[in-house]
């Protein structure tokens, strides 16, 4: 069983702290299953005869017994609490460097939103059956055995309730489990669902609003949760009609023993202490299995969520975690019949893709929309794993290339800017903590966003928001130019990273960029001819095929595709 699978990994290295919880829960048991027999007695022997001394000395063994109970019972929630959340940090802890070592075909396999339920609440429910079976996994095994022990050497005439209560009891806990087992499965699935929703709409909030389907968006949220609310009260509607039928049970089994019970003592087969005293010892067995059952109905759900949680932590990265090679000679990025896939695509997005971009010199690659450039993009820091054809720099394939080596070598500004809750300053800092303060200013300075930075209160001190929302798209793509350029990496990849900046800007950054990248090697994806037009060397791909390479002089002498591309911007530039 994955369930226990899981939480026995995790639970070696706090053994000394479970040894503690089941020492500490065997006294406490055993303290309270001894104050029954003590109470008997005071009765029996003591107020029925009128023995004072006998009812103070016993009261005082009582009163002494119940003092050791209470601190055993306290010290073994402490250490059981201790290490359930001990359990539940390392669950999230493995869970969250599993997602980071896991590529971006996997991640999307799995789901932003599930991934978040799984390290959240899937990690809770596991981590609350840890601390309900340290809590009652001794006591109540100990309670009922030793209680129906003790019950039957108060009187055995009356056993026979005990046989009839308890299994009755298992019987009834037994169906409503079969019961919620697939129900807890789906509620899991629901709250993805719910996650994902809520996640899609907060994040395109603005598209939302932009074309008025806040109604529309409304509904499909609307529709996640009753689906939730449903599954919810398909659960909620078996745990209403459990602890009704414990109750009764309970209440029955009270009634019958203090009616046999009573038809004894009036026999004179059976004493009023020791009635008292069976009667406790069924309540309490019965309660060891009542609290037992909530820590079995926990049982289901908890194992929906290991087998979640493994699914995840068993995941095997579709790229493999280097552990290094020797650094290469040189940063020159070389293609050779590179082809790339993505699972259950038709046709390769990439097919037999060779180039070279050379040291000092600036490579664009342009195309239309899903010509595969930003995935070509991506194969060269190993986002993606090339399926044919090596990607190599400086002469090393760069799946040899551990990524400590990889982050020093390539700085990538992603299509998709984005920045992280913090300052400004922390999101430079990002690829190279130890960069100092003018070196931060040199970073804005070429990425053209040192005037906005200055122009706030606090500078590079200034709060930034998650994703960057409190900046604007071409505020934010400099500052992810800038913390690239911090980096001071020696492979610069620039993925349509000028597409939300102004004629005028781009040429002044397009400028700036080719002082501070001098005797770098800089790869460009962009829309924009006016951008690239000077690069060395420029690349047409065309279906994911190279159908044009050369200067933007040589591109419009003899390439049909170039030559579409730049008059459609033309004409548009002419027109504005």
């Amino acid at each position: 069983m994955k369930l226990l699978g899981l939480t026995l990994r995790h639970a070696k290295p706090y053994w000394p702290w479970i040894t503690a919880v089941l020492i500490l829960q065997l006294i406490s048991t055993i303290a309270a299953l001894y104050l029954p027999t003590l109470n008997a007695q005071i009765i029996d022997k003591g107020i029925s005869v009128g023995d004072t001394d006998f009812i103070w000395s016993t009261g005082m063994t009582m009163i002494v017994v119940c003092f050791v109970q209470v601190a055993a019972a306290i010290g073994g929630i402490y250490f059981g609490a201790r290490t359930a959340m001990a359990i539940g940090r390392d669950l999230r802890r493995e869970v969250y460097y599993r997602v980071n070592a896991l590529g971006a075909l996997d991640v999307s396999r799995f789901g932003t939103a599930t991934l978040i339920t799984r390290n959240t609440n899937d990690v809770q429910q596991v981590q609350m059956l840890v601390l309900m079976a340290l809590n009652f996994m001794v006591s109540t095994p100990i309670m009922c055995i030793g209680g129906i022990f003790m019950a039957v050497r108060e009187d055995v005439g009356l056993s026979w309730l005990v046989w009839v209560s308890v299994p009755l009891l298992f019987a009834v806990v037994g169906f409503l489990v079969v019961k919620l087992l697939p129900l807890f499965r789906e509620m899991q699935e629901r709250i993805d669902t719910v996650n994902a929703v809520v996640r899609e709409q907060i994040v395109g909030i603005r598209v939302i609003r932009a074309f008025v389907r806040e109604k529309f968006e409304a509904e499909r949220y609307r529709d996640a949760n009753l689906n939730l609310t449903r599954v919810s009260v398909r659960v909620g509607n078996l745990f209403v009609l459990m602890f009704p039928l414990i109750m009764m049970i309970l209440h029955l089994a009270t009634a019958a023993v203090l009616w046999f019970g009573g038809h004894r003592i009036s026999s004179g087969q059976m004493q009023i202490g020791s009635l008292t005293a069976f009667l406790q010892y069924l309540l309490q067995i019965l309660v060891a299995v009542m609290m037992g059952v909530f820590m079995v109905m926990m049982i289901p759900r908890a194992a929906i969520s290991a087998e979640r949680l493994d699914d995840v932590l068993s995941a095997v990265p579709s790229l493999a975690v280097p552990q290094g090679t020797a650094p290469p000679v040189g940063h020159a990025v070389e293609f050779s019949a590179v082809s790339f896939g993505y699972p259950g695509a038709e046709r390769p997005v990439l097919n037999n893709v060779t180039f070279t971009a050379r040291e000092g010199q600036t490579t664009a690659i342009v195309g239309s929309t899903g010509s595969g450039k930003s995935t070509l993009l991506n194969l060269i820091p190993l986002l993606f794993d090339p399926q044919g054809g090596t990607v190599r720099i400086g002469g090393v394939d760069v799946s040899e290339l551990s990524r400590r080596q990889m982050a020093d070598l390539v700085g990538l500004v992603p299509q998709k800017p984005y920045l992280f809750s913090g300052t400004v300053a922390s999101n430079l800092k990002f690829g190279r903590p130890d960069a100092d303060d003018d070196e931060l200013w040199e970073a804005l300075r070429v990425a053209q966003a040192k005037d906005f930075v200055e122009g706030k209160p606090k500078q590079l001190g200034a709060p930034i928001a998650q994703g960057g929302t409190n900046v604007s798209g071409g505020q934010r793509q400099r500052l992810c130019i800038a913390r690239a350029l911090a980096a001071q990496p020696r492979i610069f990849l620039f993925d349509d990273s000028f597409s939300a900046l102004d004629v005028t800007t781009d040429q002044r950054l397009c400028a700036s960029l080719s002082e501070a990248t001098t005797g770098a090697t800089v790869i460009i994806v962009a829309q924009r001819i006016s951008t690239i037009r000077e690069a060395d060397h420029i690349i047409v791909l065309d279906n994911g095929e190279i159908v044009g390479a050369g200067t933007h002089e040589q591109l419009l002498d003899d390439n049909d595709t170039y030559r579409e591309i730049v008059a459609s911007q033309l004409s548009i530039e002419g027109a504005s």
